[in-house]
């Protein structure tokens, strides 16, 4: 029982860290080519299984029930239903909530939902409860379609043993996404891999940043921008803890940007973060009280003040969304480039319900979502810009530019990221012991803790979530 208990409280923090990642539900229905015949026999027969007399459900009521965390299902769900006689039903559930009502259904027998989806970090422990099917096994033959998606997005939806139970429709490498107009200013260049160079590493972020705040402006909004850059090691290796000095440089940047005033002390998601992304922003110190979650209430506060401008914003392939709902005035003003390592968060990875009793309608809409080139087509010209995981769409769309990001071909760009990508050092133990490095990171720059003890309190946290890990301080 108390390891049941400790997996379901990392599956909600899980949720609650990465609620966002999936896409930016807010205005994906206000969405904003090329046409290619050519398909692989794959996506043809993709394409022919997708038909209305084809997706009968085996219960022959023409239903399907989905759950999941993305509002992007819905327009999917919607889409499928203009070409299918099936009636779709999508619930979408809360992150904090998500992982409970999915165990409670799914551990009590129900045969709905359907369709049930996870992000890469809890799927392990879904995979695990054997709540999602078996897609190797007749009928679906999952792995005749290995070859037509991103190879890390495929690794993410196998089991420990190989067995593909998840497919997701989009790719999540992360980038930085920064200013094109105040790089040309600083830097006397705005191409992507020569501003690349200024985050290829942790020491040179922190030069970059002070070189930033001389000319008046701020590097990020807040170190949070580094969340997805914090290391490309693995956290556990055969069941031992394991920090590499890259974890500790990471630290020390941080930990530099704060107490050295590099950062706009914005924390992401909150009313200035945004602000930022379209012009200036009022400078917040690292002690300042003002209220950063209510807009009312923090342009009150700040009126009048000095402000400054963000250079760059650490962010998922999905931050398009996000930055598209937000740009205003600063849209084709920014451009994209890669990070220190690697990194990548979130994205919805759809499986069929071991309970289920439409598993051939589920399949055929799981196949609609990721493996059908049309679709694809159609999800990157409605999100306006999430990029998705099949190859053949990204390849037919890698020379199409985004007018937010001076044209730049984002398809092609993270796609190459994505290629770079290590699913091997992502284990199911990554959010807590991220969280509880990100405390000792918190006590250290606050002055809270010195380095040394915020340490011990980071091993001591791991040890007591998971006891049965294998800890040596050093």
């Amino acid at each position: 029982m108390k390891l049941k208990k400790v997996v379901s409280a990392l599956l909600v923090s899980t949720m609650l860290l990465s609620c966002v990642a999936c896409g930016n539900n807010k205005n994906t229905d206000d969405a904003n080519k090329d046409n290619n015949d050519t398909k692989t026999p794959n996506t043809e027969a993709a394409d022919d299984n997708n038909t209305p007399d084809d997706s009968a459900d085996a219960t022959g009521d023409g239903k399907l029930v989905i759950w999941t965390l993305a509002a992007d299902l819905e327009q999917f769900a919607e889409k499928y239903m203009e070409s299918h006689d099936v009636e779709v039903e999508t619930v979408v559930i809360e992150p904090a909530n998500y992982p409970t009502k999915v165990q409670t259904a799914l551990n009590g027998g129900q045969t709905e939902p359907d369709i049930i989806v996870g992000e890469p970090q809890m799927l392990e422990d879904f995979f695990d409860a054997g709540y999602f099917e078996d897609l190797n096994q007749a009928p679906y033959n999952a792995q005749d379609y290995a070859d037509q998606i991103v190879d890390y997005v495929w690794e993410v939806g196998q089991d420990a043993d190989g067995i593909q139970r998840a497919i997701s429709y989009q790719i999540t490498p992360a980038g930085f996404y920064y200013r094109r107009d105040i790089a040309q200013e600083v830097f006397g260049t705005e191409d992507p891999e020569e501003i690349g160079k200024l985050f290829k590493d942790y020491p040179t972020i922190l030069e970059t940043a002070k070189t930033l705040k001389d000319k008046g402006y701020r590097i990020f909004a807040s170190d949070g921008e580094l969340n997805f850059f914090s290391g490309n090691t693995a956290w556990v290796v055969d069941n031992k803890l394991t920090v590499s000095e890259q974890r500790y440089a990471y630290m020390d940047l941080c930990v530099e940007l704060y107490k050295q005033d590099l950062t706009a002390y914005a924390a992401q998601w909150s009313t200035p973060w945004y602000q930022a992304m379209s012009g200036p922003v009022p400078v917040l110190t690292a002690d300042s009280d003002v209220n950063v979650w209510d807009a009312t209430e923090f342009a009150s506060a700040t009126e009048g003040g000095a402000t400054t401008e963000i250079f760059a914003y650490g962010l998922p392939a999905w931050g398009v969304l996000t930055m598209r709902d937000n740009v205003g005035e600063t849209s084709g003003k920014w451009g994209v480039c890669a990070g220190p390592t690697y990194g990548f968060s979130g994205g919805t990875y759809i499986g069929i319900s071991s309970n289920s009793e439409r598993k051939d309608t589920a399949w055929d809409f799981l196949k609609f979502c990721t493996l059908n080139e049309e679709t694809a087509d159609w999800w990157i010209e409605k999100s306006e810009g999430d990029t998705v995981s099949l190859l053949s769409a990204l390849e037919k769309h890698k020379d199409d530019g985004n007018e937010v990001y001076g044209g730049q071909h984002l398809y092609s760009f993270w796609l190459e990221q994505a290629e770079g990508l290590d699913y091997s050092v992502v284990t199911r133990y990554d959010t807590a012991i991220g969280n509880a490095w990100s405390n000792a990171i918190t006590a250290i720059k606050t002055d809270e803790k010195s380095k040394e003890d915020a340490i011990a309190g980071f091993y001591d946290e791991v040890e007591a979530t998971y006891p049965e890990l294998t800890i040596e301080r050093e």
